[in-house]
């Protein structure tokens, strides 16, 4: 196959801002995002913005499958060059955010997450897998570096916030690579690293996933204010109501969201359940 640079010339490929369209055509790299992940002959993949199809080929070589999302039309002739001769490959061109992933997991079953993921979607795809998805078994990305701290940082840091704990819930987040900017085109104006997310659910006991995510969001809701404040307002909790209820989960009374592990989170949220003041 010609470089990359030359089939997308050839191709009349102009790149969309607004797509956040990084590609990457360093074989090494793709090698060690394929090995870091551990997909192998018999694992389904899905990659969202598959680009220019490099990562998607080198998936292909080790899959079983690979679904491959992205919404940008323009790569259809792109892709028929990049991905010719797999048979293994389906490309999608539809808003990965906007699948029903009931219907999709139905259809492929259990999955693997492996992209280089456009910037502007990293956050709300997260969430997406961590609070729609039943079949997912592990995510490994190519994030921002400064999203990947956040997404493996640790309580009482700058980096902990609501997507961290969320992440927590579900599993363990550790950052396998960091990428310097050089090896993408167009270059990025920042460094990147791959992160991979081993899902392990139930490690946390909590008695309902969708009253931690609301604990949490209620935490973080202004990171400045304490918790107490925080439960008051989005919860429209008496003050007394969320000084009891910071005391029989032991948390202390001017304590603020990011010194709560993702246990204690679990805790408090179980006790907001049990007074039925979820909204």
């Amino acid at each position: 196959m010609q470089d990359l640079k030359s089939v997308l010339e050839k191709n009349g490929f102009r790149f969309k801002k607004q797509f956040g369209q990084n590609f990457i055509s360093d074989k090494n790299l793709l090698s060690s995002i394929v090995s870091a992940s551990g997909i192998d002959e018999t694992t389904t993949v899905v990659e969202i913005g598959c680009g220019a199809g490099t990562l998607t080929r080198a998936l292909a070589e080790k899959a079983k499958k690979v679904y491959a999302f992205d919404v940008d039309t323009d790569l259809k002739p792109v892709l028929a060059e990049t991905l010719a001769g797999l048979e293994n490959v389906e490309v999608i061109f539809r808003d990965f955010l906007k699948a029903d992933l009931t219907e999709l997991e139905a259809e492929i079953g259990e999955y693997t997450v492996v992209a280089n993921l456009p910037y502007y979607i990293t956050t709300p795809l997260l969430t997406k897998l961590l609070e729609e998805s039943e079949k997912v078994q592990g995510i490994s990305v190519m994030v921002q570096e400064e999203v990947a701290e956040r997404f493996c940082a640790e309580p009482n840091t700058p980096e902990y916030g609501a997507i961290t704990a969320g992440i927590a819930l579900k599993g363990k987040a550790k950052i396998v690579k960091r990428v310097s900017r050089n090896l993408f085109y167009p270059r990025p104006n920042v460094d990147s690293a791959v992160v991979k997310i081993e899902f392990e659910r139930g490690k946390i006991a909590v008695k309902s996933e969708k009253a931690y995510r609301q604990t949490v969001k209620c935490a973080f809701l202004n990171r400045r204010k304490t918790l107490e404040n925080n439960l008051v307002n989005y919860f429209n909790v008496s003050r007394e109501t969320a000084k009891d209820v910071l005391s029989i989960c032991g948390i202390e009374e001017k304590a603020r969201g990011e010194t709560l592990s993702p246990e204690r989170f679990a805790l408090l949220a179980d006790e907001l359940l049990k007074r039925n003041v979820m909204k």
